[in-house]
């Protein structure tokens, strides 16, 4: 394996499968809760991107920060979101994260360092970049990382953080999760030269293509950016190879672009339970062991939706709060 040195032991191995059990499980919910009427809302399902995520969050510290995008919400859970203020917001509630005002696409929290979800595309990176500066000001040895996908890898804002990360050298991670698919768009129509990474060296910084759906190379080289940015070596530049197993948003009819050979074959070698079935040939740990960790996370996730649907509505009356500094007067 390349990225000697930063390979997961057992345990870190049974944490990723536990955060991307968790990933899998909730978005499999949040379909069929859509599906039964019980939530209405705009949803970016993120099956089949699974392992990035919970191989990076494996290796990250709580109080790392998380930038991400309006479709990811497998970045959040796997950092450590919890699931009743995430449910809550995406019911809209006033016990949701940002008090039912954000919904699925404005999530937030910032005692697990998930500090922003911006639905601009690209618009993560400089972001991303503030807050790695922050910690370099604070001279302290956290790390940004900064998730976008190929498509927000052409948007010129990505462009510009790369390069004054690497110029002032900060702590920013930048995680490409491609998944081949910008929208409705293939990688190929949009992109010119054969991968993002070979990008990294014209910005100085290291570049690397991964295969984000191996546990163990997602992980080590997930380990490996992070030590270099809390030694003050500054950015590196990740992409992580994958595949969106559903359309840009719930409900839309991929068929009209996406070949079904193609959607075929990814769903057939679906990360997760290809990671289940290696834990237990490796004997890191068993079925009955596996099965009771997903056992749990079904229930945490049924506590989750309860709380969410028994939780009250936000008043016209919170509109003018949050909004100021100063309450707004009645």
């Amino acid at each position: 394996m390349a990225f000697q040195g930063y390979e997961p032991d057992n345990q870190t191995l049974l944490d990723i499968y536990k955060r991307a059990a968790l990933l899998k499980a909730n978005d499999e919910r949040a379909r069929k809760v859509i599906l039964s009427g019980q939530i209405a809302m705009v949803y970016y399902s993120y099956r089949g991107q699974e392992i990035i995520p919970s191989a990076l969050s494996a290796a990250l510290r709580d109080d790392d920060y998380v930038c991400t995008i309006y479709r990811g919400i497998h970045d959040m859970l796997a950092k450590g979101f919890p699931l009743r203020p995430l449910w809550a917001e995406l019911a809209g509630r006033v016990t949701g994260s940002c008090k039912g005002k954000g919904g699925p696409m404005h999530l937030t929290y910032p005692p697990k360092g998930i500090m922003v979800t911006t639905g601009i595309v690209g618009s993560a990176a400089p972001i991303a970049n503030g807050l790695a500066w922050a910690a370099q000001l604070d001279k302290n040895d956290r790390v940004s990382v900064c998730n976008f996908g190929d498509g927000a890898s052409n948007i010129g804002a990505v462009h510009e953080a790369m390069n004054l990360a690497s110029v002032w050298k900060l702590p920013t991670i930048f995680i490409c999760q491609n998944n081949l698919y910008a929208e409705h768009t293939t990688f190929e129509k949009m992109t010119g030269g054969e991968n993002i990474a070979n990008r990294a060296a014209a910005y100085g910084m290291p570049g690397f293509r991964v295969n984000g759906n191996d546990p163990a190379e997602m992980y080590a080289a997930a380990a490996q950016a992070i030590a270099r940015a809390r030694a003050g070596e500054g950015p590196t530049l990740l992409e992580c190879m994958t595949f969106r197993f559903f359309g840009h948003s719930f409900g839309d009819d991929d068929s009209k672009y996406i070949p079904k050979e193609q959607k075929a074959k990814a769903m057939e070698n679906d990360p997760v339970p290809a990671f289940r079935a290696k834990l237990i040939a490796d004997r890191v740990a068993t079925e009955e062991e596996l099965a009771k960790i997903e056992a749990d996370i079904e229930g945490q996730i049924d506590d989750a939706v309860n709380f969410a649907l028994e939780s009250a509505w936000p008043t016209p009356d919170d509109l003018r709060f949050d909004v100021f500094e100063k309450e707004i007067a009645a």
